[in-house]
């Protein structure tokens, strides 16, 4: 190319390019893709992980639940918190799914599929984080258990005083 082509090439080019804010736009959607797709991929690591755990106590605590060895009340109430954050953090994986698809679904309906799926999330992991404590006082550790329990309810204590501002703002961009 010669040189007094390079600055006329250089406009031509330049023309072709989409207007800043476009590009920024674009980036913008293209992050939101990314972080709903991460999403999916924490929410149905921590599912897979609960469904791990959950058959993990059902081989090594059914005899015993069956021998009658522990409370059958809170081994069901165990295993019921297990499956509330399994099928949570499964609903959560469904719609961050859904906001990664991209220029399938307006902005509003993303926002607000982003929001379902922050608070399945939340539910989830919130009933993930209880069971340990469960499990311990199933198995007569009383003590370890109520430490457990007070670190729940400390987390608990801070769900509930910074979530709301945590979460996908209602009419906001989901980054």
């Amino acid at each position: 190319m010669k040189t007094w082509n390079k600055p006329v090439a250089l406009i031509r080019a330049a023309a072709c390019l989409p207007p800043v804010s476009a590009r920024v736009i674009r980036m913008e959607a293209l992050m939101r893709e990314d972080l709903a797709a991460v999403n999916v991929t924490r929410s149905y690591t921590l599912a897979g992980t609960n469904i791990a755990i959950f058959t993990f106590m059902l081989f090594f605590l059914y005899p015993r639940f069956e021998s009658g060895r522990i409370n059958p009340v809170l081994f069901q109430a165990t295993l019921i918190a297990m499956g509330v954050a399994t099928f949570s953090l499964v609903f959560a994986t469904l719609h961050y799914y859904r906001c990664s698809l991209g220029e399938r679904m307006s902005d509003t309906e993303r926002t607000l599929q982003a929001r379902r799926a922050d608070r399945f999330w939340l539910l989830g992991y919130t009933t993930m984080f209880l069971a340990p404590s469960l499990v311990l006082f199933l198995l007569g550790l009383r003590i370890v258990a109520s430490v457990w329990l007070a670190f729940w309810l400390l987390y608990l204590f801070f769900v509930v005083r910074y979530f709301p501002r945590l979460q996908t703002p209602p009419g906001g961009q989901i980054a």
